[in-house]
């Protein structure tokens, strides 16, 4: 992965203008385009198969009144009793029913309205039912309700209108939002000392969050999203993109301090840095995309939406970034002297540090001279002094801050958790203070009346049944829909609905639902808002420890992949679980208990009921990140042969500035979202920012130095069985550093004036190997290799990158081995002829033009017939100039060539490829009665001057070439060195 990064970094570098061009060009678009389709944001929380969405899926098929969304239009006087306005309320009842998308209005005079009129007469609201679904309901629809509403507004009259489809979402960004963005700025000059390096991450995350947004934008015209999800993804995206960018920034900055080459550093800091950033926002992605597997689709499209707005932070972090690098090339690096300069340079040496006394060293180690420590330095040092007491003391602390999620409640939104700047929200009050909390959150009650005879007298049966539950305030009329099969009874609870004891309600009608079947032989089922609002929470709820199993699981597996150690993701996900819970306890603290709500503009109340599992999946790829990038300095130095404290001390010494920058970062721009954020990002928002502060100066900074130090070289202990089965994820650029310096060597090998080179290369393929090889082909010349035909072709097969290379290294046209596979393998052009029915029976042309259509660039394929008969006309030409009558043209058959003239148009294919390097191998001897002669003297014709031809044949080693004017090689794959091979 880490030589992957490394070539993306470099081209973007090297193409700084067109790929800045590229990023503004999509952002541009996509927000454009967004806005031009229109969609708008609908809360609709529903979950397929629960007993509330059936019911509703029921209704709309057979009782489609009642199906579509409502609302209340809620009138309040307060001067005179609402009987004065009887009139005037009917009037405008009558204008409601004849709106364009409005199934039906009911006054609250009529016989059918269930507690419409307040006991002290000064409220009455008029039910709304509309045609359509809340996310259906038309602007206009809307728009024609309020105005005809308003006719009723007066000095002394309010009018609000209440229910999900005016509860209206306005996507904005507040000053404290962008005082978030600010606070955050100033962390990245502080860290950076450059007012210039400061603006690339914000740059980056910016573009990325308008790739995003424009993309959630246009999404939402095609699928329902919640109001919650681009809030979501904002406060994600740019909390991510900031840091990404922040670590990339950060080793790039410091390896020009320290006068590496400003394209090397930026491709290097891509494959290094970049690793870490790849390994986190995968994590976060994977989490973020695991809440589908919960199976609820509001919330599942709240993942990917926001996975996508990670995608395109980490996407710009990888490419953008590095544009804009080789956009100002040297100009990054800090200037000798100053601050940052003088910081890089410190942190270089404390990651390379010995004076940290160990007892495992042997001894005391002594600086070689004196050094001011950092304040993350001497923190470390205190940590590894006592670390069972910090160990204690974090477990302690955040347990305390646990204890109060044991009281965790969780519900959806409603009315009451809006601003009071919303209609939606008055009209909540206004009805909760007339009519009692539980009249915003009424139950439909349906019965399937097809197996009854005495339908009216079973359903007011039924009706004063469920009006003598217990939490009931009130039961209405039963409403039997046109064809007599089902009826709906409206259930008025005396609470509140996301209160408790509303759900527990909920819970003890659907339990009476046996024994109302039995005695009235009809089915029953509880649905409306409230009951599916209360299914959701409940799905939630008991998905909340299956989901967090598997991100622990998950977080596991991928830190044992990438440390190859036990202990260290063992500790990792118990200290994430810490934090979440932690979190978990300090929300709890503030949004049910009260405690510094007015400070944070907050109403206290249940907690959003996706909060949790929404928490779990952010923090976890959040916490990954820390602990990588702080963990893979301990393990490198750990490698390097360091003692268990000098490796916790390097790794946290060269992490421990950047980890603290870009913790600062996210808790700022997750904090800016509490006080005046949208009311449901306001507790995603608190988790999230409580959440990183405690990962990461709690756990990672603290209880993860303290655990290393405990278990000391035991924390990288890893079986070997289990080594072999898990794959190397290279996220510390190991494999980097030796791809370099495979390709360092290579190209002196090229400039020595090698075509191939072998250094104690190893072929294989499954138990079979071959060699290990030494030994080396001028460029542009003719090498001749013999011996028995496996070794020959498994040694050809590696050097041309269509084998792997399993030891040694070789270099072939200045790419390495095996770490450029693919690219040698571009590089070699590899044919076979002789036998007797290898060639087949098409011609000539047809081969060469097939080989040219699907070799080289794409545009190349538009010439490839033009090409391949110049070819033709060039083997003729070699083939006559040889002394041979037989003649070569398009149409010609290889089968039925001679074997000299067919091995040289076999040869004219493959060098047809324009390839640096031709490998050629003969089934049988090299062909002709001269033991192959004329054959080499076509080679030298036929391929261009710097052309170096490899021949493999049984007797190849035998032949004596004529005069040539290349130089000819002779190789036998046993003499090539004197290390075994089998």
């Amino acid at each position: 992965m880490a030589i992957l990064l490394s070539r993306i970094g470099r081209f973007a570098y090297r193409r700084a203008i067109p790929v800045i061009i590229a990023w503004i060009l999509i952002a541009a678009g996509t927000v454009v385009g967004g806005l031009a389709l229109g969609g708008q944001m609908q809360d609709s929380f529903k979950i397929p198969g629960t007993e509330s969405q059936q019911a509703i899926d029921r209704l709309a098929a057979v009782f489609p009144q009642t199906a579509g969304a409502s609302a209340q239009l809620v009138v309040h006087s307060t001067d005179a009793p609402i009987a004065q306005l009887q009139g005037d309320i009917e009037s405008v009842v009558d204008e409601l029913g004849d709106v364009d998308g409005v199934e039906n209005a009911v006054s609250p005079f009529s016989e059918y309205a269930t507690e419409a009129i307040s006991d002290d007469g000064m409220t009455a609201v008029v039910q709304v039912q509309f045609s359509h679904s809340s996310e259906e309901v038309a602007d206009d629809t809307l728009d024609a309700v309020q105005r005809i509403g308003d006719e009723l507004a007066s000095d002394t009259v309010q009018v609000e209108y209440g229910g999900q489809v005016f509860q209206k979402f306005h996507m904005g960004i507040s000053i404290i939002e962008v005082i978030g963005v600010l606070f955050a700025a100033v962390v990245l000059i502080v860290t950076f000392g450059s007012l210039l390096a400061a603006g690339l991450p914000l740059i980056s995350a910016m573009l990325a969050l308008a790739v995003s947004m424009g993309g959630i934008l246009g999404l939402a015209a095609f699928t329902t999203l919640s109001t919650t999800t681009p809030m979501l993804a904002l406060m994600i995206g740019l909390a991510v993109g900031i840091d990404y960018a922040l670590f990339i920034l950060s080793r790039h900055r410091s390896q020009l301090a320290h006068g590496v080459d400003p394209e090397e550093s930026a491709a290097t800091a891509v494959a290094t840095a970049g690793g870490s950033v790849v390994f986190a926002g995968v994590t976060v992605m994977i989490a973020l995309a695991g809440l589908l597997i919960v199976g609820i689709p509001f919330l599942g499209m709240m993942g990917v939406t926001a996975a996508f707005a990670v995608l395109m932070a980490m996407l710009a972090a990888l490419t953008l970034l590095p544009a804009i690098m080789g956009l100002l090339k040297g100009r990054l690096a800090p200037k000798p002297g100053s601050r940052a300069a003088r910081r890089a340079h410190h942190d270089d040496e404390a990651a390379h540090a010995t004076e940290v006394p160990d007892a495992d060293a042997g001894g005391d180690a002594t600086p070689a001279k004196p050094r001011r420590k950092t304040l993350g330095e001497r923190w470390v040092a205190l940590v590894l002094k006592a670390p069972v007491v910090f160990i204690l003391g974090v477990v302690a602390l955040l347990g305390v801050a646990a204890v109060p999620a044991t009281q965790l409640a969780l519900a959806l939104p409603d009315g009451g958790s809006l601003s009071e700047e919303e209609t939606s929200r008055r009209a909540y009050d206004l009805i909760a203070d007339a009519f009692g909390p539980g009249r915003n959150g009424p139950l439909v009650v349906t019965v399937d009346i097809t197996q009854t005879t005495e339908v009216l007298g079973d359903l007011d049966a039924i009706a004063a049944e469920l009006a003598d539950v217990p939490g009931v305030a009130s039961v209405g009329t039963p409403i039997p829909n046109p064809t007599v099969d089902t009826a709906i009874i409206q259930v008025i609870p005396t609470t509140g609905p996301s209160d408790p004891e509303t759900t527990a309600l909920v819970q003890h009608i659907r339990e009476l639902a046996p024994s109302i079947e039995q005695e009235y032989d009809t089915a029953i089922a509880v649905t409306g808002s409230t009951a599916v609002a209360i299914d959701v929470s409940s799905q939630l709820d008991s998905a909340l420890l299956p989901f967090g199993l598997v991100v622990v699981g998950l977080s596991i597996v991928l830190l044992m992949m990438v440390f190859r150690s036990i202990v260290v993701p063992i500790k990792a996900a118990a200290g994430y679980l810490l934090s979440v819970l932690a979190s978990f306890g300090i929300v709890v603290a503030v949004f049910q208990w009260g405690w510094g709500a007015d400070a944070l503009n907050v109403v206290p109340g249940p907690i959003l009921s996706f909060m949790p599992i929404l928490l779990m999946a952010i923090l976890f790829g959040l916490a990954m990140d820390y602990e990588v990038f702080l963990v893979s300095g301990m393990r490198e130095a750990h490698v390097h042969g360091a003692t268990p404290k000098q490796a916790i001390s390097r790794g946290f010494a060269g992490a421990a500035r950047v980890v603290t920058a870009a913790a600062l970062i996210m808790f700022f721009v997750f904090a800016a979202f509490v006080p005046e954020g949208a009311s449901m990002i306001k507790v995603i928002a608190l988790g999230l920012a409580v959440g990183v502060a405690i990962d990461a100066f709690l756990i990672r900074m603290t209880l993860v130095p303290a655990v290393m130090a405990l278990f000391g070289r035991a924390a990288w202990y890893l079986p070997k069985w289990l080594d072999r089965i898990l794959p190397n994820v290279d996220v510390e650029g190991e494999g980097l550093r030796a791809h370099l310096d495979d390709l360092a060597w290579a190209q002196s090998r090229v400039a020595d004036g090698d075509a191939v080179t072998l250094q104690g290369l190893v072929g294989g393929i499954g138990d079979t190997r071959v060699g290990p090889y030494d030994g080396r082909v001028p460029a542009g010349s003719i090498a001749l290799v013999g011996g028995d035909a496996p070794r020959r072709r498994m040694l050809a097969a590696t050097v041309s990158g269509r084998l792997p290379a399993v030891g040694g290294r070789a270099q072939v046209a200045g790419r390495p081995l095996p770490s450029e596979a693919a690219q040698v393998s571009r590089r070699v052009s590899f044919a076979e002829f002789g036998g007797t029915a290898r060639e087949g029976e098409l011609p000539l042309g047809e081969l060469l033009e097939e080989r040219l259509r699907y070799t080289g660039r794409w545009y190349r394929t538009f010439t490839a017939r033009s090409r391949a008969r110049a070819w033709v006309a060039r083997i003729h030409d070699v083939v006559g100039a040889s002394g041979s009558a037989v003649p070569i043209g398009w149409n010609t058959s290889l089968a039925a060539l001679p074997p000299v003239e067919r091995a040289i148009a076999i040869l004219g294919i493959a060098l047809s490829e324009r390839t640096p390097v031709v490998v050629v191998d003969s089934v049988d001897p090299l062909p002709g009665s001269d033991d192959g002669a004329a054959f080499l003297v076509a080679v030298d014709r036929l391929a261009p001057p710097a052309t170096t031809v490899v021949i493999g044949a049984a007797d190849a080693h035998r032949v004596t070439p004529p005069l040539l004017s290349r130089p000819v090689g002779h190789y036998r794959p046993a003499d090539l060195s004197e290390g075994a091979s089998r």
